[in-house]
């Protein structure tokens, strides 16, 4: 059941990009998304977490860092992720994004956390490969440089939230991402307040895709994944996450037709391939005396199991 949950979390969190799609082509605005996402979100997590006594314990804080990332990291790179899916292929979106693992890898090996290896320069090389093919294979008319950069800079900032997470979360997982989501929330709440109420007279559909959104890619996702993650563990489970883009292409491609052009899909799979090394456990090492395996070197630094779900 471990490995199916981290699957079905994979495909839920896939298929954001194309519900955020239909919700657009519906008439919802980017502003509408946001609030109703993480409002909806936060307030089940909040219910759910509270059923189940998972704040019991958690300290002071532990609620004040949940809010902030949430307030601050999370919204931002939804903000982007989000704003990105507005101008380019929610195919494309999601190619470059998947690449925020290698980049946690590069802040980890800087900041000293993490040993550079012949690997995993190797796995950057390629993943910087990938993505240089899949925005350079898009036509004159798909690309778009604003869409581009704001999709990387999703990735970057995830990177950094899942950095800063490692160091201060310090809570329940389901508690702590309940506190995430309403902390965006309260972002994104401030943020319409001061933009004027956002327009929610958009047709039945486009509330349909807001709360699949909602249930499906957001608190289904998460929850899934923590199901997961306590069964077979945060490398099993990272690995097992690489079918999430696939399944964002794949959908796109079901529902509005994109395609990528040879280039841009050898592109993808450079990506994915690269992901997959950094991501892979590596061979335990004899130790130093010879008597037997050493300790396993974590692939990837995880961030806290309540924050790397997005």
């Amino acid at each position: 059941m471990g490995p199916l949950a981290c699957l079905l979390s994979a495909v839920a969190f896939g298929v954001m990009a194309v519900f955020a799609k239909l919700a657009y082509d519906d008439g919802v605005t980017l502003e509408a998304l946001l609030l109703v996402r993480f409002g909806v979100a936060g307030a089940l997590l909040l219910t759910v977490a509270g059923l189940r006594r998972r704040f019991r314990g958690t300290s002071r804080r532990a609620v004040v860092a949940g809010l902030l990332m949430g307030a601050v990291g999370y919204a931002a790179q939804a903000g982007l992720y989000f704003g990105a899916l507005t101008r380019v292929d929610a195919s494309q979106v999601a190619l470059v994004f998947c690449v925020y693992p290698l980049l946690v890898m590069v802040a980890a090996v800087l900041t000293g956390r993490e040993r550079a290896s012949r690997t995993r320069g190797a796995a950057l090389a390629v993943a910087l490969l990938g993505v240089a093919l899949v925005l350079g294979g898009a036509s004159a008319d798909g690309f778009d440089t604003g869409g581009a950069a704001l999709a990387l800079g999703s990735a970057v900032v995830y990177s950094v939230y899942i950095l800063v997470g490692d160091r201060v979360a310090a809570a329940d997982p389901l508690a702590f991402a309940a506190l995430v989501c309403c902390g965006a929330f309260g972002t994104f709440a401030v943020w319409s307040a001061a933009r004027g109420v956002p327009d929610l007279t958009f047709p039945a559909t486009g509330w349909l895709w807001l709360l699949l959104i909602a249930l499906v890619s957001t608190v289904a996702a998460i929850v899934l994944f923590f199901f997961g993650l306590a069964r077979v563990g945060p490398t099993v489970a990272s690995i097992l996450s690489i079918v999430e883009p696939v399944v964002t292409v794949t959908g796109a491609a079901l529902v509005f037709g994109e395609s990528l052009s040879v280039r841009q899909a050898c592109g993808g799979l450079l990506v994915l391939w690269a992901v997959a090394i950094v991501q892979w456990p590596r061979p335990r090492a004899a130790s130093p005396a010879g008597g037997g395996p050493g300790r396993t070197a974590d692939p990837v630094p995880r961030g806290s199991d309540a924050v790397s779900p997005r």
